[in-house]
């Protein structure tokens, strides 16, 4: 079965979230000076210049009664983590830019996002800006978690779908919503438009109940009815500008190579970066303009490569993973010189929390990143870091 793309309306939702959230939100109400985030062009003004924000790897688990059992070490308080003034470090700096909708890159919420966990968490720091929120999940809505002492069930995106498209009185999921779809034949994929931008949030957790284990993109199953919904969300795309996100990279930055697979190549960080090289090489065919994930607790910019890894400066996608919504921090790959592991990362960092700021024009982007927050046990002048630069579309 094929799921009718959607085309989510950032005005209805600021309109909605207007009247629900009042002056108690981090949005600044109607009327007040600039306006911010709804009295924007109207949907389709391609020379309109948007932003979008873009984060992963966000909330720690909150220390309350539904999580007594679970390790001090995993949940906010955590030395170890970057906890809640992580989250809200980065919340604060995404709210300062104003923007037109926040990508997010998956695991939005640790250990395995149950709703409890979502509204004592996340919702705390990210709550004010919910209905520009345009997530993508993480192995942690998803997956069971059992490391570190802990033992906790997978959820299969029931706290996700139930945070962000709301749910009836018992707690179960709308089957619809901003968060796209949660039903047995789409698990959340969805599509929307700024502008000239046409803009694409994916599933990867195909490791699940809800993929029925299947992490196969060309057989019967989930995980191949999305691939063929991307295959014809690109095909009936338009727009000039595309930017596709998801959680596993498919490119690492934080593995180091292995003796079967090298860091530079398609899936070094775990078997849904390896089977989501098929979208690499749709989104390749289709000339898209930026890949965005998460997962590994790092910032990273990649140089523009081609769906098996390879440096491709004139019809190559750059992978950008920013990782760092607020958890914790990996180690970057490196060899035994300093270089990166992955010769095709440009610039690299993992000693703070921050969000990518995104800036679309009508027929190029300008991107910069800089940290909000030093990570556990550094200095200030592990802030001192920042990234910039442009690019052009090429559709």
């Amino acid at each position: 079965m094929r799921s009718r793309t959607r085309k989510i309306s950032l005005i209805a939702a600021g309109i909605v979230a207007a009247s629900l959230l009042g002056a108690a939100a981090a949005v600044a109400a109607p009327g007040i000076g600039n306006g911010w985030p709804y009295n924007t062009a109207a949907k389709g003004d391609d020379a309109k210049t948007y932003t979008l924000a873009a984060v992963g790897d966000i909330a720690c688990e909150p220390d309350d009664s539904a999580n007594t059992a679970n390790p001090a070490a995993l949940k906010c308080g955590s030395p170890s983590l970057g906890g809640y003034a992580a989250e809200f470090a980065t919340a604060k700096q995404a709210d300062a830019m104003k923007p037109d909708a926040v990508a997010l890159l998956g695991d939005e919420q640790y250990q395995v996002g149950k709703l409890s966990d979502f509204e004592g968490s996340f919702e705390q720091a990210w709550g004010g800006l919910k209905f520009l929120e345009r997530p993508a999940p993480g192995n942690h809505e998803y997956y069971s978690y059992t490391k570190k002492g802990d033992n906790e069930a997978g959820q299969n995106g029931n706290g996700y779908f139930a945070y962000f498209n709301g749910h009836d009185q018992a707690g179960t999921p709308n089957t619809s919503g901003q968060a796209g779809n949660d039903t047995s034949a789409n698990q959340g994929w969805y599509s929307y438009d700024l502008g000239n931008w046409h803009i694409i949030s994916l599933n990867a957790e195909c490791n699940s109940a809800a993929f029925a284990n299947d992490c196969s993109t060309s057989d019967s199953g989930l995980l191949a009815q999305e691939t063929e919904w991307l295959a014809s969300d690109l095909q009936n795309n338009h727009q000039q500008c595309t930017i596709a996100y998801w959680h596993q990279p498919t490119f690492s930055a934080t593995t180091a190579s292995t003796a079967t697979v090298a860091a530079s190549a398609p899936g070094a960080g775990g078997q849904e970066g390896q089977v989501t090289d098929d979208w690499w090489k749709l989104l390749y065919a289709n000339h898209a303009t930026l890949i965005l994930n998460g997962h590994e607790h790092a910032y990273a910019r990649f140089k523009p490569m081609d769906p098996a890894g390879q440096y491709d400066p004139k019809s190559g996608i750059p992978e950008i993973i920013i990782g760092t919504g607020g958890e914790a921090l990996d180690a970057l790959a490196t060899n035994a010189d300093g270089s990166y592991a992955n010769p095709n990362v440009v610039t690299a960092y993992n000693q703070g929390y921050g969000t990518m700021k995104l800036t679309l024009k009508q027929h190029s982007y300008a991107f910069s990143y800089a940290p909000a927050l030093q990570g556990a046990g550094l200095s200030a002048s592990a802030l001192d870091y920042s990234d910039s630069g442009s690019g052009a579309c090429k559709g």
